[in-house]
């Protein structure tokens, strides 16, 4: 396998909803369509941000068959793996493929905490299986199963897994990562509130949240990282990071997808038992996207 090299702004699509919690399939693309036309490098669907624990597979395939008309080649388009079982897991990794997807974004376990001799097996398994190249979803806080950098160097000789997705909340871990690893992997960030930390630190790229609402902008900060325009970058950093915070949330999917109503780039629309914020939790993703809003920086602002 020639590894694809990933790297700069993958935004976790949401996933758009219409009022009866069917699958809004010109809301999506539409929504797709603006993050690509401002610059993003590549996307993930169903996600945790695209509310993948409420889509059966079927629809999670549907999902993705929406994301690759809508990219038209334009960007690789990889569909995330979080099924509760290996079995399910392969079956969907084969209706992804058949779709054309260019990679898949994998989860070691979710649900079952499983340790690190079950979620390798896991993430070998569905490597071997999917044969495109395999980014390893890492996220220990939320699903408590951490591949530390000795079990990545474990992973090492199997050829389809090019890239990390790390997200421990300890930017620590990057560079224990690159000390370990090498440049074995590429390595994206998926904590929103770290994307300026990590891209110092030698991150390939960004997993990003609140980027779905403010592609150009994120686009912005990774491209002046790579540049080494660090002082331009912070200030673009810091206007977004009370945003960024509200990816790092149990109601990420409510904070953003409220952020992508009043940026004007989607609806609340949610699978139940989520519901749009109310009262003083709305009120203060409201005001904090308001200041954002009447403050961002045109230079690098997102095109609808």
């Amino acid at each position: 396998m020639s590894n694809p090299r990933w790297q700069g702004i993958f935004p976790a699509v949401t996933t758009k909803f219409h009022a009866d919690e069917s699958i809004d399939a010109e809301g999506t693309a539409r929504h797709i369509d603006f993050q690509i036309r401002n610059g993003i490098h590549g996307l993930v669907t169903c996600g945790s941000l695209g509310e993948a624990s409420t889509l059966t597979l079927e629809e999670k395939l549907q999902v993705a068959k929406i994301a690759l008309e809508a990219a038209d080649g334009r960007i690789p388009v990889l569909a995330n793996v979080s099924e509760t079982s290996t079995r399910e897991a392969l079956r969907y990794v084969d209706g992804a493929n058949k779709l054309g997807v260019a990679g898949f974004m994998v989860m070691p376990s979710v649900i079952y905490v499983a340790d690190a001799r079950e979620a390798m097996l896991n993430v070998r398994t569905i490597a071997n299986a999917a044969q495109k190249p395999i980014m390893v979803y890492n996220n220990p806080v939320a699903y408590r199963v951490d591949l530390k950098p000795e079990h990545m160097v474990e992973l090492a000789d199997c050829e389809w897994i090019a890239a990390i997705k790390e997200s421990t909340d300890d930017i620590r871990r990057i560079t224990d990562l690159r000390n370990t690893v090498g440049d074995r992997y590429q390595l994206f960030l998926g904590v929103d509130d770290l994307a300026y930390e990590g891209l110092a630190l030698g991150c390939d790229g960004l997993l990003a949240g609140v980027g779905c609402a403010f592609p150009r902008e994120t686009v912005a900060l990774y491209d002046l990282m790579k540049a080494g325009k660090f002082s331009e970058a912070l200030k673009v950093y810091q206007w977004m990071t009370p945003m960024l915070h509200l990816d790092v949330s149990t109601k990420l999917v409510q904070n953003l997808k409220l952020i992508d109503v009043l940026v004007g780039v989607g609806s609340e629309h949610m699978r139940r038992p989520r519901l749009p914020l109310i009262g003083e939790e709305r009120a203060f993703i409201e005001a904090i996207v308001k200041k954002a809003l009447a403050t961002r920086p045109t230079q690098y602002q997102s095109v609808m």
